[in-house]
């Protein structure tokens, strides 16, 4: 395992809170048979510049019990060696036209990254398999048009599992056989659908040198919830080309998965942090929920909403505090499994329950309901115990924050440091919503 890998590992479980939040994402990935943890497509240009950092990272998820399924490309290399060897390739509808001999040349190529990827990983100790070939069966899309290039028809599950059983990563390339035994070239994302169908994993993830899906100002969303963001997403004006077509291509994926399938797109040094921490480092999609937005507290599901948050905190809530909101505004998931409840205290708003049930964590739920009711509400305070473990999420979205007593507060918007001191005083003086 590199040093730098090695380091970040060491510092992400110094700052778990007792180790609880690692030990929730193991036992979950940990409950599915271990083909069906995650499949993880590695671009070609991440083997070029970050193999070490790659294999380190695989390394460690077999390390503590977990095996995923590799696909990789090879895109700059095979551009590259046939450019060497004087093979012109045209791409039609965004594939690769692929002659006979432009397949003998990526034959030799995928089959030496794929040699790479797994003495990579025999280097840092975990067995690794390659399966270059006779996973994935196809037929060829059209041989007139494409050439041999083919589309997957079935994969045969059996090779994987018997690789992960004998304690080995399998890593595959996106190379098919047709009936009679013809070698076929097939495109990345359509390799990748094939295997995803075929095994149900929790996880896709998707490792690429950008480390997630940029926003606007181009800088990695955190999460996205297909649910409320898809179409908005997709009328912005800034979305354009390969991103349009990502998230496409992540919305079929997802649709064919179970609703606890997500789709992860991170760096290789970041993998880690993604799948094992709530906040997470990339862009963390799933078809998700909608958000619903309540101003009558009348219309809030009462049972449901202390169900959620006596959940959530573990705890009991006092048997006056539903009657003793000064309601605002609530944003609720449909599921009721993430929430927020906003209400006045005086002349500000106060975030009185941010609330997450464990099962949900990691899913972006968090996020979206935080993302929607802070553009509605852009000044606001809220408190959290100091040991609270959402603590880290608070820090890096709050604008600023007081330690009083037991209390940590928080707030978003407001400038005038004064009135920051004066809110911050009856906040820590607001009588506690949970029974001793």
């Amino acid at each position: 395992m590199s040093r730098s890998t090695r380091q970040t590992i060491v510092q992400l479980l110094s700052n778990m809170q007792d180790g609880k939040e690692i030990r929730s994402y193991l036992q979950r990935f940990s409950a599915v048979d271990q083909s069906r943890f995650a499949v993880i497509k590695i671009g070609g240009a991440i083997l070029q510049q970050e193999i070490e950092e790659t294999a380190s990272a695989l390394a460690f998820l077999h390390t503590v019990g977990l095996t995923p399924i590799v696909l990789h490309g090879a895109g700059p290399q095979l551009d590259a060696a046939l450019q060497a060897r004087g093979v012109d390739t045209p791409k039609i509808d965004g594939l690769r036209v692929t002659s006979a001999e432009a397949l003998d040349v990526a034959r030799d190529v995928f089959i030496g990254e794929n040699i790479k990827l797994v003495e990579a990983i025999r280097a840092q100790g975990v067995d690794a398999h390659s399966l270059t070939t006779g996973v994935i069966e196809a037929d060829c899309l059209d041989k007139e048009k494409y050439g041999f290039v083919g589309e997957p028809t079935n994969v045969r599950l059996g090779l994987i599992r018997s690789v992960v059983r004998s304690g080995a990563i399998p890593i595959l390339a996106c190379l098919g056989i047709a009936p009679g035994g013809q070698l076929l070239n097939i495109n990345g994302d359509s390799a990748t659908r094939a295997l995803v169908g075929a095994l149900q994993p929790m996880k896709v993830v998707f490792l690429s040198g950008v480390g997630g899906l940029l926003d606007k100002h181009g800088k990695p969303m955190h999460s996205i919830n297909l649910a409320s963001d898809y179409d908005r997403l997709m009328q912005a004006e800034w979305v354009q080309g390969g991103m349009r077509l990502k998230l496409q291509e992540i919305k079929r994926l997802l649709e064919t998965l179970p609703l606890s399938s997500s789709v992860s797109i991170t760096t290789p040094s970041g993998l880690i942090r993604e799948l094992f921490t709530h906040g997470g480092s990339g862009t963390l999609v799933r078809l998700g929920e909608r958000i619903n937005t309540i101003t009558d507290q009348g219309d809030l599901d009462r049972a449901r909403t202390i169900a959620l948050i006596e959940g959530a905190f573990g705890r009991k809530l006092k048997s006056d505090w539903w009657k003793g909101l000064d309601f605002h505004e609530a944003h609720m998931a449909e599921s009721y499994r993430a929430g927020a409840i906003l209400t006045k205290v005086d002349d500000f708003i106060y975030l009185d329950k941010f609330a997450v049930l464990e099962d949900a964590r990691g899913e972006g739920l968090a996020r979206t309901v935080w993302r929607q009711f802070a553009k509605t509400n852009p000044r606001f305070f809220w408190r959290s115990r100091t040991e609270n473990g959402f603590n880290a999420f608070y820090a890096e979205s709050a604008q600023g924050s007081v330690k009083r007593g037991q209390w940590t507060i928080f707030w978003i918007g407001e400038a005038d440091l004064n009135r920051v001191a004066d809110v911050v005083d009856r906040i820590a003086a607001l009588p506690p919503s949970f029974e001793d």
